[in-house]
């Protein structure tokens, strides 16, 4: 009897403690990741003039990198010739069978058009047709070699297929956030030549999520880098509570 009246008591202490201990948890996590969000500078400058969501621009034209795949279409057609579907190869070339290898890495569908019409021409010799072959190049199944990346503290890191429509906000929720991420200090890095400016872009997290507004919500181009930081990874106290 006394046994089952002093346990009573100790279980309404954890009971207690258990339903506590979750709200205590985001306590802390709240505490902690307004610290640790005021000790992490901000980076990057807002710009207005840059492609946002609602006011998105078109990609500029597709150069070809390994390892796309192309669809090669020729009129008239040429017997020996029977591939419609090429891989650009690791040393940029792509293999036209009796044509031979084609170089076509850094080059638009444009002027890998005009190159491969160049070459039947030339090596056409006697057999070529009266009227100029007419070439036709298509990317299958879209791009294979543009990506954009997102680093920093998120739950995927790494990169991500570009397909032409994505922003800050489609990259941030393709790579998730982690408890202890920081993305109200984001920022967008975009790729430039060397020796030339950096382009740093501030990311307005909490407008983009709470209020809607696009302003930073830039569009994504290929090569672009989106940084999420973070803050401390979770105690014992949140990730007993889940919050790790």
């Amino acid at each position: 009897m006394t046994a089952r009246m002093l346990t009573a008591p100790r279980r309404r202490r954890i009971l207690l403690l258990a339903g506590l201990l979750p709200v205590l948890a985001a306590g802390c996590q709240a505490m902690c990741s307004a610290h640790a969000s005021k000790k992490h500078p901000d980076y990057g400058i807002i710009d207005p003039d840059q492609p946002r969501e609602l006011q998105m621009v078109s990609m500029p034209p597709y150069v070809v990198e390994p390892p796309d795949e192309l669809e090669v279409s020729i009129r008239p057609p040429i017997p020996d010739l029977s591939l419609t579907t090429v891989t650009v190869q690791m040393d940029g070339n792509i293999d036209l069978g009796f044509v031979g290898d084609v170089y076509v890495a850094g080059l638009t569908l444009e002027q890998i058009e005009q190159k491969i019409a160049e070459l039947l021409a030339v090596r056409g010799g006697r057999d070529r047709p009266r009227r100029p072959y007419q070439v036709s190049v298509r990317l299958v199944n879209g791009s294979s070699s543009k990506y954009y990346y997102v680093l920093g503290t998120v739950t995927t890191q790494g990169r991500f297929p570009i397909t032409g429509n994505e922003t800050v906000l489609d990259g941030i929720l393709a790579a998730g956030l982690r408890s202890n991420s920081l993305p109200e200090k984001a920022y967008l890095v975009r790729p430039h030549p060397a020796g030339g400016c950096d382009q740093i872009l501030k990311v307005d997290w909490c407008g983009i999520r709470d209020r809607g507004d696009n302003l930073t919500n830039y569009q994504l181009f290929p090569g672009d880098r989106i940084i999420v930081p973070g803050g401390k990874p979770p105690g014992l106290l949140r990730s007993l509570a889940g919050g790790g």
